[in-house]
């Protein structure tokens, strides 16, 4: 029987869990493999490991030999396949024609089970990483980000790149990569999430052949998230840009914590969109950046909730201040009920709208089920937005803008001094 999600859950034997969600007037067929494994789980001598393994298994299987051959397998009927690492979250997914839906489990399934790991390919992708890791730090607007969670998790994995740095990649041996897939790929971290025009007993029973991954528990924990911050900080990277790219923020919220809906309403009134606080603020009136938004990031045991700002270096303590009054203000003041309202309606349609394909339903079911052990309906979510008050919205406002400010800066400066005044530290 589905359950009241459209969705029905079946228990694989060694502890893998497949969602299927029938949509029956869709044309595609997706499938998504998640690991309960990421970044956080690493030590420092091998981090970027879980991104590395990412990459490395699509290089070749006994079935598939090549990258090209993985490749030509899905996009040879149309489909697309892809993967991304998280701190929390390994992701493989494809997406293709429904009824070549036993050959997307297939190649998934091969992929994660029987990649070769063949030296040569070993090599090959860790120059590719590499030259990712320079690409990424050779662009300010996304590097900045980086260099926050560094501020935000001082010393811990939380902090540290997805992918890395160039010593922990260069010194990852074939030995860690075998070893950290047998200690963490088992069925029991695996949520397998499939949607689209399907039937939900026979998916579940073709991935259950073709998964030859171990049973048991998975080995190795992640330290827990430190202590939150005593006082605010400023972390400077001086840097020749035409920009200054900031970024600013304060420890929040985990994903398991129920004031998690409020706090997304509270972005989405803050950065979310041309009609935001900030845009309109430091865009619109002020002028004093292109790109203006806010942001949270949610782990299991603690989160952060950030804005971000690319201004001219010559404004970019008056954009700082700017960016702390809003901030200040909906900490203190409750939100009008038309905002309120206007939050809501664009909440609960990006909701809708971003589960309209079989791959994001997918990924919404594993997502859900991986992480918090529960799945909600989008009618439930939907329920918890609508119930929403303005004083819910100040109160997790107050909660989170409350602790002390944390701010990154990528620019043309020689000191940190007038950020620190202007954040109190």
């Amino acid at each position: 029987m589905p359950s009241a999600t459209g969705h029905f859950l079946h228990e694989l034997p060694g502890g893998a869990r497949v969602l299927t969600a029938p949509m029956p007037d869709r044309m595609s067929a997706s499938v998504v493999l998640m690991f309960g494994v990421g970044s956080r789980f690493e030590p420092d001598a091998i981090g970027g490991i879980s991104h590395f393994i990412e990459h490395l298994l699509f290089k070749g299987t006994r079935r598939w030999p090549t990258a090209k051959d993985i490749a030509e397998a899905i996009e040879g009927v149309g489909g697309v396949m892809n993967a991304s690492t998280d701190k929390e979250v390994t992701v493989y997914w494809a997406r293709v024609p429904m009824d070549r839906l036993q050959l997307a489990i297939d190649v998934l399934c091969d992929i994660v089970t029987d990649s070769q790991l063949a030296p040569n390919d070993i090599d090959r992708e860790r120059m590719v990483i590499l030259e990712e890791i320079k690409m990424y730090q050779d662009q300010p607007q996304d590097y900045v980000h980086s260099i926050f969670e560094e501020a935000m998790w001082p010393r811990h994995p939380l902090g540290r790149d997805i992918v890395g740095t160039a010593e922990s990649v260069s010194s990852v041996t074939r030995d860690d990569l075998v070893d950290y897939l047998r200690e963490h790929y088992r069925r029991s971290r695996l949520v397998v999430g499939v949607s689209g025009g399907i039937d939900p007993d026979r998916t579940a029973d073709m991935i259950d052949r073709g998964l030859g991954l171990a049973g048991g528990p998975a080995e190795g924990a992640y330290d827990a998230a430190p202590d939150g911050h005593r006082a605010p900080e400023v972390v400077l990277l001086e840097k020749k840009t035409e920009q200054a790219h900031i970024c600013l923020g304060s420890r929040a919220l985990s994903y398991m914590d129920p004031d998690r809906y409020a706090l997304d309403l509270v972005n989405t009134v803050l950065g979310e969109g041309m009609s935001s606080r900030l845009f309109l603020e430091i865009r619109e009136q002020r002028g004093l950046a292109y790109d203006v938004h806010s942001y949270s990031s949610k782990h299991r045991d603690s989160g952060y909730f950030a804005v971000y700002m690319g201004v001219d270096p010559k404004k970019a303590e008056e954009a700082v201040a700017a960016a702390l009054e809003e901030l200040r203000r909906i900490a203190e003041q409750e939100v009008p009920e038309s905002e309120l309202t206007k939050a809501k309606e664009f909440t609960k349609g990006r909701l809708r709208l971003g589960l309209e394909s079989t791959n994001a339903m997918a990924s919404w079911l594993a997502q859900q089920l991986l992480l918090t052990g529960t799945i909600r309906t989008v009618d439930e979510v939907i329920a918890i937005i609508d119930g929403l008050t303005a004083a819910d919205l100040r109160r997790v406002a107050a909660r989170v803008m409350g602790a002390p400010t944390q701010l990154a800066v990528i620019g043309p400066f020689p000191s940190a001094e007038p950020f620190r005044k202007a954040i109190g530290a």
